[in-house]
């Protein structure tokens, strides 16, 4: 059976021209090398080399073995430096998954300066993982979720990293932009636009129209936030978003901002892990970055 000190062998006996000296780069005796090739020639059943007087030349299965030792052996050696510095939390690809369609936008804010910090580490957002997400990291299919709604799960960690509050977002004509908070029952006469996600789990529904028994007069969904807050500031409706997102990724946009009630909807982002991953070094980084993401701007 091939082995990958045959390779070395042939690799080092061709670098440094001897027997001798290939065996010290190998730490091997010569007559342990010598053996060791001598077994590989009785298994495969042809001869590797030819000795010349003093001198070995390859046969034609020894130069298409140094040839397979010249392709392989680099590519084993820089696997092998990889996997040490995966052990060692340096390298990696975090795999996040998104179950918040606006912590895309958020995420945006960490990703860029996250990507600078650790530049042997690659960053791949799934977003097809929406409310699937538990499962998902669990299951080793992603690293790192980030949601506004943790599940709590033995295996599982979830770091509360950003605090905001979901607002209704009007345009600046609209009959309710002068007030400051907002109750149920005026959104009844109201087209309500939202992203393409179950009602149940949508915050204006769950914590603010429904324990009021109130609905919207109608409802759209619209996947992309640039066309939901063109569609807000046109007056084709209103929509209920993240404070900071009104404020940071649409200035130029004739928008106002309502509280839910009273006291508003208090949300955080959180980051959820598996329990054991929680001492790598890349990905504990990017929870630290993410906890400042006020700095990073969109």
């Amino acid at each position: 059976m091939l082995e990958r000190i045959h390779l070395a062998v042939l690799r080092e006996v061709d670098r440094l021209g001897s027997l001798t000296a290939a065996a010290e780069a190998l730490f091997l005796t010569q007559p342990a090398l010598s053996h060791t090739v001598k077994k590989l020639e009785q298994q495969m059943g042809t001869a590797v080399w030819l000795r010349e007087g003093r001198r070995l030349r390859l046969t034609q299965a020894g130069q298409f073995l140094l040839s397979v030792a010249n392709r392989v052996l680099p590519q084993l050696e820089n696997a092998e430096s990889v996997l040490e510095q995966y052990r060692d939390g340096q390298r990696g690809v975090l795999r996040i998954g998104m179950e918040c369609h606006p912590c895309y936008q958020w995420l945006l804010r960490i990703v860029s300066g996250y990507l600078g910090r650790w530049p042997d580490v690659d960053v791949d957002v799934k977003q097809k993982f929406q409310f699937g997400g538990i499962g998902a990291l669990i299951n080793y299919e992603i690293d790192m979720l980030v949601t506004p709604d943790p599940l709590p799960r033995p295996a599982l960690h979830f770091e509360p990293v950003f605090a905001y509050e979901q607002v209704l977002v009007v345009n600046s004509q609209h009959r309710l932009a002068g007030q400051e908070a907002i109750t149920a029952e005026q959104l009844a006469e109201e087209t309500l636009i939202t992203y393409p996600v179950p009602v149940e789990r949508l915050d204006i529904y769950n914590q603010f129209l429904l324990p009021a028994r109130c609905l919207p007069r109608k409802h759209k969904t619209i996947e992309t936030t640039d066309i939901m807050l063109q569609m807000v500031a046109s007056g084709r409706g209103v929509t209920a978003l993240p404070k900071w997102l009104v404020t940071d990724y649409a200035p130029h946009l004739q928008l106002r901002t309502l509280r839910l009630g009273t006291d508003g909807i208090q949300k955080h982002i959180y980051l959820g892990v598996r329990e054991t991953d929680r001492g790598i070094d890349y990905q504990q980084s990017f929870i630290e970055m993410a906890r400042q993401a006020d700095r990073y701007p969109l």
